[in-house]
């Protein structure tokens, strides 16, 4: 039986478990709706950022001949809900079951559990495997406990996958973290960095217009901008910060330089 597998924006990973598996009558469906765009009035360089991500790895899975369903912002048919959108693509494709990964913000998980009703067909939610702990675990780990703190789980994250830990099970150096001494002033003469600004190739130039067009009054500025938008680009961001960044980002974590706003720091996390 044909499925439809449902991609958020947030989930651009050709290894994301609801591709896992592919049949060649499946449907992978992406969509941009004003929904999801002005529940809170998002930042103009995140929304641009996130279509032209979104467009480009629809690309991505033509490229590798899939069947993609892809739903601009301006197309004429939009019902600019998610539900809306999955609903037409249902029809089109005359998919019997939907398949998806679990996902990561809880308001579109609680929409996600009244799917089966509304579409009256059979729905997979699949985990999200792109993390090192699954839900189930950190449910484990949190349950009976007073304090949810991070510095916690992170330690016990650190002892099962042994990420800087010695034989003895104590972690390397001595001590867990050394946040005391992230708080270096800037010296003198500090050289900091260039960032990397990528070419904006012709499907980020349109987002930008239509981001311009229908968001500018949004709080933020949208130009200048220089994100990474495929999977190549954003490792070269990475690579970039191990590289050049990555040996001074501990001790100037926490200084701040006028006209320096990246200082050491990554700027990975939207990428991640």
């Amino acid at each position: 039986m044909a499925a439809l597998r449902f991609i958020f924006c947030d989930q651009l990973s050709q290894s994301l478990s609801a591709l896992s598996g592919l049949d060649s009558a499946d449907t992978v469906l992406l969509c941009e709706v004003m929904e999801e765009a002005t529940y809170v009035k998002h930042h103009p360089k995140k929304l641009a950022f996130l279509f032209s991500a979104m467009r480009h790895f629809a690309e991505e899975l033509r490229g590798r001949g899939l069947n993609v369903r892809y739903v601009k912002l301006d197309d004429a048919a939009n019902t600019q809900t998610i539900e809306g959108e999955i609903a037409r693509a249902l029809q089109a494709t005359r998919a019997g079951r939907i398949i998806a990964t679990e996902p990561g913000e809880w308001r579109l998980k609680q929409r996600m559990e009244n799917w089966r009703d509304l579409f009256n067909v059979n729905l997979e939610v699949r985990e999200d495997d792109r993390f090192m702990a699954s839900l189930g675990e950190f449910n484990a780990w949190a349950e009976g406990r007073k304090q949810l703190r991070m510095e916690y789980f992170y330690r016990e994250m650190r002892k099962g996958f042994k990420i800087l830990m010695r034989p003895d099970g104590k972690p390397e150096g001595g001590e867990w973290n050394y946040d005391a001494e992230n708080r270096k002033p800037p010296a003198k003469g500090l050289t900091i960095p260039k960032r990397i600004s990528h070419r904006k190739d012709a499907i980020t130039n349109d987002v930008l217009d239509l981001v311009a067009a229908r968001f500018g009054h949004h709080f933020g500025d949208l130009l200048p901008f220089h994100f990474a938008v495929t999977r190549e680009q954003a490792l070269l961001e990475a690579r970039h910060f191990i590289k050049e960044a990555l040996p001074d980002f501990g001790t100037y974590q926490d200084a701040m330089v006028a006209g320096e706003p990246y200082m050491f720091h990554s700027l990975v996390a939207a990428y991640l």
